[in-house]
């Protein structure tokens, strides 16, 4: 039975070192592998035995990473084992296949943005204009799908997010804070999309998901079965689906345990 794994990287397979949330004694800490250099500075990590599961699960399955990150922000990730061959950035927007862009997937995307959701420019001026600047810290727009905002959380007023969020409900937009980020995100553009792409293209029999953060939420849901950490915004806000399995694992060491159901839900042994 052909098997595809659609997994979140950050905050769900690797981790910086901010969230790595090592309890132990650093003499008794997991050896960590970098999988990110950005700055010529380590940036992301994930266990030596976490680096192994992986490895092992590439080679038996379609394995799709599949994350909100740019393709450039992407393309800085070496992850263990075989190149994937299939990877999906920008929350869905972008399919990459051995690496390229895929026209036919940016088409699609398009079309359904466009006859679905306001336009960026519109969206992205209003978060600007309801912005402070006491709180703003930086201001982005992502592949010219969706923007987001980077905050001082602590001096973001109560209630903010909710009300941009109900002002981009009506026009097919959505709205989610995540850690420092708010994110500006259109409702047709979705990582479950994207991944329903490959597994058609793949002929996969089976569909497993991993991810932390509410906009993976339609992925998992999307999935046969799927995995949440104990940390992140969908544990945060209570989260979940009875085909989802919650760990109670947190930071790096629920990386290695996600690659273990993985595994074990695929047929292999993770021992």
């Amino acid at each position: 039975m052909s098997t595809l794994v659609a997994s979140d990287l950050d905050r769900t397979l690797i981790y910086s070192a901010a969230a790595l949330q090592l309890p132990m004694p650093d003499a008794e800490a997991p050896r960590l592998l970098c999988v990110e250099v950005y700055g010529s500075l380590p940036l992301s990590y994930l266990t030596e035995t976490a680096a192994g599961l992986l490895d092992r699960l590439a080679r038996a399955t379609v394995f799709v990473p599949t994350t909100t990150r740019t393709r450039e922000q992407y393309e800085r990730v070496r992850l263990p084992g075989p190149a994937p061959r299939f990877a999906i950035c920008a929350n869905g927007g972008q399919l990459l296949v051995d690496g390229v862009t895929d026209p036919d997937w940016t088409a699609q995307v398009t079309g359904r943005l466009a006859a679905g959701s306001a336009p960026l420019a519109e969206v992205r001026a209003h978060l600007l204009a309801a912005a402070d600047p006491a709180w703003l810290l930086k201001e982005r727009v992502a592949e010219d799908l969706f923007a987001y905002l980077v905050v001082d959380r602590a001096l973001l007023p109560e209630g903010w997010v909710k009300e941009l969020g109900d002002w981009a409900a009506g026009r097919g937009w959505t709205v989610s804070l995540q850690g420092r980020k708010v994110y500006a995100v259109p409702q047709p553009l979705t990582k479950s999309a994207a991944m329903r792409e490959v597994a058609r293209r793949t002929g996969a029999e089976l569909t497993l998901a991993a991810g932390d953060s509410l906009l993976d939420a339609d992925l998992l849901l999307a999935a046969d079965r799927a995995w949440r950490p104990g940390h992140g915004e969908l544990a945060e806000t209570g989260w979940s689906a009875p085909h989802v399995d919650l760990l109670r694992d947190k930071g790096v060491a629920a990386g290695e345990e996600i690659l273990r159901r993985l595994s074990l839900a695929a047929g292999l042994d993770p021992a």
